[in-house]
């Protein structure tokens, strides 16, 4: 096409130049000649200018470039080509918006794009069965403006999104939805939401079964505990030979006791989200009394147990809740430390937060125990665990005691070399004045 272009521009310059000297040669003016002939062609090249300079500005999607001959002429069909293949590839793209729209449209669960701020730029129709959206004039809108829960708020805004998050729907309380965000191009987001009623209530079914045997099984448990008690007491008055049988019936009593305890405790954490007691708690106090629990159980192990605990640096949350989950870690650290081991705890702060870490010198986990620590009964040793009369329910109250107070809990360990456990809480967790 350009040496079509080269050539013809040749011809009519030529042509120019020979109708001008023919012009000069019959008026006896070449200078004059030239000169005319140069100005008429400009005029020319000018208006050709100027006619697709006005179809630019003011031409229709579809309407073609105006007629033209010569260079001219070839300007304008490469126009007219270019734009009917710019049309064939719009087509094609839209077809494919289209199809993508249609079926994320057909989808059950909400799809939502959210500009880099969190404002609504796109949702399907799920989105506004789900989450009440309407379209169009809640387009530009900040998503935390219609969904108003605090813990979508708190979810959206600490910009962590490796969870979902359940919350009840904003248009139906009795309407469970999972959320889940997804950063993409230029930090923008893209928000899945998913209808999990029907999970949520097979899960509140469990957890209200696991409450209701837990606490009816407690009177019964009580009662034949006490008489095993009882008997083991006159045993020399029944039978000696029963006193082996008594004793471990008491133990095994004792121990099913602790686990109705530590279910009902976890039923209690999973029944709300924050603390009922949510007050400044002195953590280096907390951690001075756990740590001398922990020293009466080691015993005459001689484990080495050590605290150091900024003083003043307080949560807010419940006491017991942070005892019971602090106590935890620190007591499995003396479970699973060997004799005349070193236990480490460290209470202290940063401009992340607050964070305490209980270090041991125990045998260590292997790492693919470390992602299902924290699920219910879950056993690294089974063995190792009825030798220590734990129940597998210790890590998970830690995990949900940790939720409850927005905290999260780290754990590192290296097999043969000890284990780490640390809680870290955020900034807005800690307490500003006296406790």
């Amino acid at each position: 096409m350009n040496q079509n272009w080269h050539a013809t521009l040749i011809r009519h310059l030529l042509l120019l130049i020979t109708v001008c000297l023919i012009g000069g040669l019959v008026s006896g003016y070449y200078g004059w000649s030239l000169a005319t002939g140069l100005a008429l062609y400009l005029g020319w090249t000018l208006k050709q200018l100027l006619r697709l300079h006005d179809w630019l500005r003011n031409h229709q999607p579809d309407e073609a470039p105006p007629d033209g001959y010569g260079l001219w002429g070839e300007v304008f069909d490469s126009i007219y080509h270019l734009q009917r293949r710019d049309q064939r590839v719009r087509g094609r793209l839209q077809a494919v918006i289209d199809r993508v729209q249609e079926s994320t449209a057909a989808l059950r669960d909400a799809v939502i794009m959210l500009d880099s701020d969190g404002n609504l730029e796109w949702w399907n129709r799920a989105a506004e069965t789900l989450l009440g959206f309407k379209t169009p004039q809640d387009g530009g809108q900040p998503v935390t403006n219609l969904v108003r829960h605090p813990r979508f708020k708190e979810y959206f805004e600490a910009e962590n999104y490796a969870e979902p998050l359940e919350i009840p729907s904003p248009i139906n309380d009795r309407l469970r939805v999972q959320l889940h965000i997804t950063r993409y191009g230029n930090n923008e987001h893209l928000m899945l939401v998913r209808d999990v009623t029907r999970i949520h209530q097979l899960e509140q079914m469990r957890k209200d079964f696991v409450a209701n045997v837990s606490h009816e099984l407690r009177t019964p448990l009580t009662v034949i505990t006490g008489y095993l008690e009882t008997l083991l007491d006159n045993v020399d008055d029944v039978n000696p030979r029963w006193a082996r049988a008594l004793q471990q019936m008491t133990q095994q009593g004792s121990r099913m006791q602790t686990l109705l305890n530590d279910l009902l405790l976890l039923a209690k954490l999973e029944a709300t989200d924050y603390p009922s007691d949510n007050q400044p708690v002195a953590v280096d106090a907390l951690l001075t009394a756990i740590k001398q629990d922990a020293q009466a159980l080691s015993g005459p192990r001689n484990q080495k147990i050590t605290l150091e605990a900024v003083p003043g640096l307080r949560l807010k949350g419940s006491e017991s809740e942070l005892r019971s989950a602090f106590s935890n870690l620190v007591f499995n650290a003396v479970k699973y430390t060997q004799d005349e081991g070193t236990i480490r705890i460290r209470w202290w702060g940063d401009e992340h937060g607050a964070h305490l870490s209980v270090q041991d010198s125990g045998v260590g986990i292997d790492a693919k125990h470390l992602p299902r620590l924290t699920e219910r009964f879950y056993r690294v040793d089974s063995s190792r665990a009825s030798n220590t009369g734990g129940t597998g329910l210790g890590l998970a109250i830690v995990k949900h005691v940790l939720m409850r107070h927005r905290g999260k809990l780290e754990i590192s360990s290296v097999p043969g070399h000890g284990s780490t456990f640390t809680c870290h809480f955020g900034p807005a967790q800690l307490a500003n004045g006296k406790a």
